[in-house]
C-alpha cells in the first residue's frame, strides 16, 4: 500500500510540473527562510545555558528612586561582594568582576592587545567555565597568576607548554600562568581570552583598595550564586535593602537580583519593571518565521485544493474498492510530508550555501550542526509538522468526495470549495501587508534617530585606548601631534564621546531639596570641547591660562534648561562637597542611546580620572590612511611596548543602530522573500482559475466580450481578496507597530500614507500576477476551447 501510495505521488508530481514546482519552490524557499531565522532565535536564547549552574547564579542589580522614576543598573558599591557572603543562609557565594578591559600581553617577542576580566577567585567556582588544565578552586588564588584561553596559550607560545609560563602584563609585571579554559563560546555573556585576580588589580590600582567600604561608589559588578533557584525571593528580599542600611538613605534605593537565564533577553528596566531586551526581537523573529511558514503552506493547500477535480475520480475509485475516509486523510497527509520532505531538503541546501552571506548580516557565526542527533530529530519533527499542517486541509476536503456523485461526474467543487482558499488568499495577503508595512516604519525610525543633531563632529574623530606609557607620555605625544600638523586638536577623557562611563548628583542654587538628577559626568583634561566639534553657547572653556579651572565646571543646555539658572556664569555649584564655579555652557551631546534625551551633563578637569582614552581630530586630508600611518609613528615612539589599535568615533556610533539595524534588514529581505512565496502561490492559482474559466472566457469573446474586460473579470476576485485583507490587516499593522514604538522615548509617528501606499503596492502586485495569466487566456481562440461544446 505505501508502495502504491508513494508511487502515485510521484506520478502527480511528474504529471503536473508546474503546480509542483510552485508547491515544493514555495515551500523550500519558506522552510528555508524559518531554517535561518531560527538558527539566530536559537543561538540567542542559549546564551549562557552550558554553564551548569546557570539556573543558581544572579548578578545584583539596583534600584534608586530620582529623575520622578525608579532608574536601574548593575552597577554596585565594592563592599557588596564581600557584605553578601554572610548575609543569608541560602547563599553559597559571591564574585566581584570588572567591565572587561584591553591588555598588553607579552611573552619573548610576542605581544598581542588581549580583552580580558579581572576577577576574584570565586568567580571560576561559580561560573565552571571548563578548565583544561588548573583547578577551579585555587588558580586565582595567587595575586600574581593568570588564567588563559587555549587559542590565546597557543597565540603566545605555540606548541610549547602554556602552565607555569610568566606572561607580561602592560610591560610592566609578570603574571604566571595557573590553568588554561577552553575557548569561551559565542553564546556567552562574558567574552574574554585571559582572566587575571582582583587581588591584583588592587594592587596596581589605588582606588579599587580606596573603594573597598565606600558604599557610594557604584562601580563594581557583583554576583552572587546561591544554593536553589526555589529560594530567589527568600533572598531577593534579604539583600534588598543592604543599601539603606549602609548609609546610603539620601533617596529610595534597593538592591535586587537578576538571574542569569535573562541577562540576554530581559535585561531592559523601565520605572523598576523589566521590559524585555533582546527576547523582543527573538520573538519578533519567530512570529516573522511562523507568517513565512505559514505563507508557504497556505500556497500548498490552495493548490491542492484548486485542483481537487483532477483527483476526486481517483478518491471515488479508492472509496468504492473499500478504502475508508482514514486511509484516503491519511494517503494525502503522506503525499504533502513527501513533498514537505522534498522541500526540506532543498532548503537545508539553500541554506547552508547562504549561510555565509547571512553570518555575515546577522555578524555571527552560525552553523547547522548536521552530527547532532537533535538536529536529525527536530528535522523530522519539523517536516511533519509542516507536512501535516500543510495538507490537513487538502487531506480533509477530498477525502470528503462521495464516490457515486464523483464517478457519475456530479461532483461540486466550485462556488463553495473555493471560499477556503479565498480566506488562506486574504491571509497570505494579510502576513505580507504586516511585513511590508513594519519595514517600512522600522526604517523610518532608524532614519529618525540617525539624523538626531549630534552636538558634535564626527569627521575624522579617532580615539585610542591609554596604557600605563601613554599615561606618562601624554604631554609630549599630544604637543608633538599637534605641531606635526597631523592633527587640529587632542584630549583625554574617561569615556568615549559615544558612551556614558559615569554619572553623578550635582547641587545649584534654588534646587528643591527633594529633587534628585543624575548628571552625565565627563572628567577630562584641555582641549576636549575643542577636538570633539562641541559648541561653546555661553562662558569659555577650560584653558590653562587659568589655573582655577581644576575647581570650575562646564555644563550642557540640558542641565541649564534644568537648573533654570538666569545668570549661570560664575554661580557656585555644589559636587562630592565641595564648591565648583560655572564657567562655561556648552551644546548639547548626544553620548547615551539615540533613542532617548539628550541627559544633563558637566564636564570637570581631572587628570587622573580622564587616563582612559585619548581622542584626535586628524586634520582634513584626501589621504586619510596616509596621516593615519604617520600619526601612528608619532604614537610608536612614545609607546613602543604597545601595538597602535585605534577607532572611528563615527564607526563606534554607528554600532548604537546593530540591532535595529538588523531588525530592518531582516524584515525588508523576508518581508520580499513572503511576498515572493506570495505571489508564486498566486502565481500557480491564477493559472489555475484561468484554465477553469476557459470555456467561460470562450463564450464571453463570442458573444462580444473585450479582451481587457475578460482580463478584468479574472482580475476582479483577487484584487477583492487583496483589498479585504488590507482592511483587516492594516488596523492590525498600527496597533501593533504602535505598540513596538513605544520601547523608544524618541520614536517616529505612524504615517497614515503608509497604509494606503502599501495597499496600493500589494493590489498591484495581485493584479499584475492574475492578470498575466487571464491576458493569455483571454487571447485564446474560442474555438479551441468551446469545441467540445
Amino acid at each position: 500500500m505505501l508502495k502504491n501510495y508513494l508511487l502515485v505521488t510521484i506520478r502527480n508530481l511528474l504529471k503536473n510540473r508546474v503546480y509542483s514546482f510552485i508547491n515544493i519552490t514555495g515551500l523550500a524557499i519558506g522552510i528555508a527562510c524559518a531554517v535561518l531565522i531560527l538558527l539566530w532565535v536559537q543561538h540567542e536564547t542559549s546564551f549562557d545555558k552550558f554553564i551548569p549552574k546557570e539556573d543558581r547564579l544572579y548578578q545584583v542589580w539596583a534600584n534608586a528612586d530620582f529623575d520622578g522614576k525608579i532608574n536601574s543598573w548593575r552597577s554596585v558599591p565594592l563592599p557588596t561582594y564581600e557584605a553578601l557572603k554572610d548575609r543569608h543562609v541560602n547563599i553559597v557565594n559571591s564574585a566581584v568582576a570588572g567591565w572587561g578591559s584591553t591588555h598588553l600581553l607579552k611573552w619573548e617577542d610576542t605581544r598581542f592587545n588581549k580583552d580580558g576580566y579581572a576577577v576574584s577567585e570565586e568567580f571560576l567556582e561559580m561560573f565552571e567555565y571548563p578548565l583544561l588544565e588548573g583547578d577551579a578552586s585555587t588558580v586565582l588564588d595567587d595575586p600574581y597568576s593568570i588564567v588563559i584561553t587555549e587559542s590565546l596559550a597557543k597565540a603566545l607560545f605555540g606548541k610549547e607548554d602554556a602552565m607555569g609560563k610568566l606572561v607580561r602584563i602592560d610591560d610592566a609585571n609578570d603574571l604566571k600562568v595557573t590553568g588554561i579554559l577552553k575557548d569561551i563560546p559565542s553564546n556567552s555573556s562574558f567574552q574574554f581570552e585571559y582572566l587575571f585576580p582582583w587581588k591584583f588589580r588592587a594592587i596596581v590600582e589605588e582606588w579599587v583598595v580606596n573603594n573597598q567600604d565606600n558604599w557610594g561608589n557604584y562601580s563594581f559588578q557583583v554576583y552572587v550564586e546561591i544554593d536553589d533557584a526555589d529560594h530567589e525571593e527568600a533572598v531577593s528580599e534579604s539583600v534588598a535593602p543592604m543599601l539603606t542600611e549602609n548609609g546610603q538613605d539620601d533617596m529610595p534605593r534597593t538592591f535586587f537580583l537578576l538571574p542569569l537565564s535573562e541577562w540576554r533577553l530581559n535585561s531592559n528596566f523601565e520605572n523598576g519593571e523589566a521590559t524585555g531586551g533582546m527576547g523582543d526581537y527573538v520573538k519578533l523573529f519567530t512570529i516573522i518565521a511562523v507568517f513565512i511558514l505559514l505563507i508557504a503552506c497556505i500556497n500548498f493547500m490552495n493548490l491542492a485544493t484548486a485542483r481537487s477535480e483532477r483527483r476526486a475520480k481517483e478518491v471515488g475509485v479508492r472509496k468504492s474498492v473499500g478504502s475508508g475516509r482514514i486511509e484516503l486523510i491519511l494517503q494525502f497527509i503522506g503525499e504533502s510530508v513527501f513533498i514537505t520532505f522534498i522541500s526540506y531538503v532543498l532548503a537545508i541546501l539553500v541554506s547552508q550555501l547562504l549561510l555565509p552571506y547571512y553570518n555575515q548580516l546577522v555578524e555571527k557565526d552560525l552553523t547547522i550542526d548536521y552530527l547532532s542527533l537533535e538536529f536529525w530529530m527536530v528535522s523530522l519533527g519539523f517536516i511533519v509538522l509542516v507536512g501535516v499542517v500543510a495538507g490537513s486541509y487538502p487531506a480533509f476536503y477530498l477525502s470528503s468526495f462521495q464516490p457515486v456523485k464523483v464517478l457519475k461526474g456530479k461532483v461540486k467543487v466550485g462556488k463553495n470549495a473555493s471560499t477556503p482558499r479565498k480566506v488562506l488568499v486574504t491571509l497570505q495577503f494579510g502576513f505580507a501587508i504586516l511585513l511590508i508595512i513594519g519595514t517600512a516604519v522600522i526604517y523610518k525610525q532608524i532614519q529618525l534617530v540617525q539624523s538626531r543633531d549630534l552636538g558634535y563632529e564626527q569627521e575624522n574623530l579617532l580615539s585610542i585606548p591609554m596604557n600605563n606609557e601613554m599615561i606618562k607620555n601624554y604631554r609630549p605625544l599630544k604637543l608633538e601631534l599637534q605641531s606635526s600638523g597631523l592633527v587640529e586638536s587632542v584630549t583625554k577623557s574617561n569615556s568615549s564621546i559615544t558612551s556614558i562611563n559615569s554619572n553623578n548628583f550635582l547641587g545649584w542654587p534654588g534646587k528643591p531639596e527633594d529633587l534628585k538628577v543624575i548628571f552625565t559626568t565627563i572628567a577630562t583634561e584641555y582641549d576636549y570641547t575643542k577636538t570633539m566639534g562641541i559648541k561653546v553657547l555661553e562662558g569659555r572653556d577650560f584653558s590653562e591660562d587659568f589655573k582655577s579651572d581644576t575647581s570650575a565646571i562646564v555644563i550642557n543646555k540640558a542641565a541649564l534648561d534644568l537648573m533654570d539658572l538666569e545668570e549661570p556664569i560664575g554661580t557656585q555649584l555644589d559636587l562630592w562637597g565641595s564648591k565648583r564655579t560655572l564657567i562655561g555652557v556648552v551644546d548639547n551631546t548626544l553620548m547615551g542611546s539615540p533613542y532617548d534625551p539628550v541627559k544633563p551633563m558637566f564636564i570637570v578637569i581631572d587628570r587622573e580620572w580622564s587616563d582612559n582614552l585619548v581622542t584626535l581630530r586628524l586634520s582634513k586630508t584626501n589621504d586619510l590612511q596616509a596621516s593615519v600611518a604617520q600619526v601612528k609613528s608619532i604614537f610608536e615612539k612614545y609607546n613602543p611596548a604597545y601595538p597602535f589599535e585605534y577607532r572611528f568615533v563615527d564607526e563606534d556610533f554607528a554600532k548604537k543602530f546593530t540591532t535595529i539595524n538588523l531588525t530592518s534588514r531582516l524584515a525588508a529581505i523576508f518581508a520580499g522573500l513572503a511576498i515572493f512565496i506570495t505571489g508564486l502561490g498566486l502565481f500557480g492559482l491564477a493559472s489555475f482559475t484561468a484554465e477553469q474559466r476557459t470555456k467561460e472566457i470562450g463564450i464571453r469573446k463570442v458573444l462580444g466580450a473585450s479582451v481587457s474586460s475578460l482580463v478584468a473579470l479574472v482580475s476582479a476576485e483577487f484584487s477583492k481578496l487583496v483589498i479585504i485583507s488590507f482592511v483587516i490587516f492594516a488596523p492590525l499593522a498600527w496597533w501593533l507597530l504602535n505598540s513596538y514604538l513605544q520601547r523608544y522615548t524618541i520614536r517616529t509617528d505612524i504615517d497614515w500614507w503608509v497604509f494606503p501606499a502599501t495597499g496600493c503596492i500589494a493590489l498591484a502586485f495581485a493584479v499584475m500576477i492574475v492578470a498575466n495569466q487571464a491576458w493569455g487566456a483571454a487571447r485564446s481562440n474560442p474555438v479551441k476551447s468551446l469545441r467540445s461544446e
